[in-house]
């Protein structure tokens, strides 16, 4: 294999290491045996365990930041729909039998210290995540997006969290309905108040 091929094959190997083990039990040893590649041709593209963590960490990030984006804008054309669809996203990632839970936060828990730079690593890919969401927000003129961007944001996280536990897609479909609910109160609440008065004037007139 050429270089950057050793690299990949080292990053792609240590990451699932990673999600089967954890950072911290997922030694060296472990790593170059189940890549089978010497010691040294792993030093000579990491110099220790934390560079191979981070440059992992970054593929990853940029893999699941682009593949979600790519997934999103096929899904759906509608900002709001997008925002939608980032669910959808999620729930092929939980339905993965390889899921074992959200490497970024196994990370972030691992390296608990908040300037360790494996620890900013995994936060920053989810202020991108955050940020993400908060472009879609604004690209469908919500009033407040900053905040539509969080609560999407803490349905997401928390919808992780317990299908890891649960093994099942079923929070994030729960935490789907729940953000449709979320959105449709948001289009609501920021109708002009002659859109309103019309709406309401269609009600009556059906009744």
């Amino acid at each position: 294999m050429r270089r950057s091929e050793i690299r990949g094959h080292l990053l792609d190997t240590a990451l699932r290491l990673f999600n089967e083990h954890g950072y911290h039990a997922a030694g060296i040893d472990l790593i170059i045996a189940e890549a089978g590649v010497a010691k040294t041709t792993l030093y000579r593209h990491f110099e220790t365990k934390e560079d191979l963590i981070l440059a992992a960490l970054e593929r990853r990030d940029e893999e699941d930041r682009l593949a979600t984006r790519a997934f999103v804008e096929q899904r759906a054309r509608d900002p709001a729909e997008r925002l939608l669809a980032t669910f959808d996203f999620l729930e092929t990632t939980v339905r993965d039998k390889q899921f074992r839970g959200c490497i970024f936060i196994s990370a972030a828990g691992e390296h608990k210290d908040d300037a360790a730079p494996v620890f900013r690593a995994a936060f920053m890919h989810k202020r991108l995540m955050l940020a993400y969401f908060e472009e879609l927000a604004h690209a469908a003129r919500f009033a407040e997006p900053k905040r539509i961007a969080n609560e999407i944001n803490l349905l997401q996280e928390g919808a992780l969290a317990v299908a890891q536990i649960t093994r099942t897609a079923e929070p994030v479909l729960q935490a789907k309905r729940m953000a449709q609910q979320l959105l449709a109160a948001e289009e609501r609440s920021s109708m002009a108040p002659s859109a309103k008065k019309e709406e309401a004037g269609q009600r009556t007139q059906a009744s």
